[in-house]
């Protein structure tokens, strides 16, 4: 039976774990960061993979329901507490089918092109050096390129009179972007590309003024803040 605090296993550090936290910091729910120790590889042990199966962060618990994968958790989470916060609805389901739909819709963008090229990008530049590994230049430099080319697409579609991707409210298909951004940003010496775009970077500066992001972000950034300048 769902009900009371839930619990969100994994570090906040981590872009997935960022965008469940994000979502119940949207809803105003009360949570419970539970620690996986990564480096420990304590993801691996048999009590993580009882909660997800795939060794992968986060894992997600309300009662007796236990959930694995972040899109899905964040769903969960926005149809839980849908009008807590003052009937937000950042699924489009209010919004009859076609609001569903551009939420869905640019969903999969995130989870198709955006993140593919962000996360390379993310992982070569700072979890590798993190981790003692070094760079491949070929690899940031290629998925620089089809990211400029993603974000190309989210600057013609925000300039269409939308101040979000799926309309004029945030919604997950934006709040989803926000782990691995904030890395890019805060983290790399790509913060340029979202300046090439001023569609995109008007979006990026909204999204993150959202209290709600400035919370997780001021997290990511207490984890991250010694590892980037050991690495740099």
């Amino acid at each position: 039976m769902a009900g009371g605090v839930v619990k969100v296993y994994g570090p906040v550090a981590s872009p997935f774990v960022a965008t469940v936290v994000v979502c119940l910091e949207e809803a105003g729910a009360a949570y419970e960061l539970v620690p996986v120790d990564m480096a420990a590889r304590e993801h691996k042990e048999p009590h993580h993979l009882a909660r997800s199966p795939f060794g992968k962060v986060p894992a997600f618990q309300d009662g007796d329901l236990t959930l694995f994968e972040s899109r899905a958790i964040s769903r969960y989470v926005l149809r839980k507490y849908k009008g807590a916060a003052g009937g937000m609805d950042m699924l489009g389901e209010g919004g009859g089918p076609e609001a569903a739909a551009a939420v869905d819709l640019w969903l999969e963008v995130e989870a198709q092109q955006y993140q593919p090229a962000v996360a390379q990008i993310v992982r070569q530049c700072l979890i590798l050096p993190m981790m003692g590994g070094a760079r491949d230049q070929r690899v940031v430099d290629e998925h620089v390129g089809a990211l400029r080319e993603v974000l190309r697409a989210y600057d013609a579609r925000l300039g269409g009179g939308s101040e979000y991707l799926a309309g004029d409210g945030a919604t997950l298909a934006d709040l989803a972007h926000v782990g691995f951004t904030h890395l890019l940003v805060a983290c790399t010496e790509y913060a340029a590309l979202m300046e090439e775009f001023a569609n995109v970077r008007a979006w990026w500066e909204r999204l993150a003024a959202r209290p709600a992001v400035t919370k997780v972000a001021a997290l990511m950034d207490a984890f991250w803040a010694g590892h980037v300048s050991a690495t740099n």
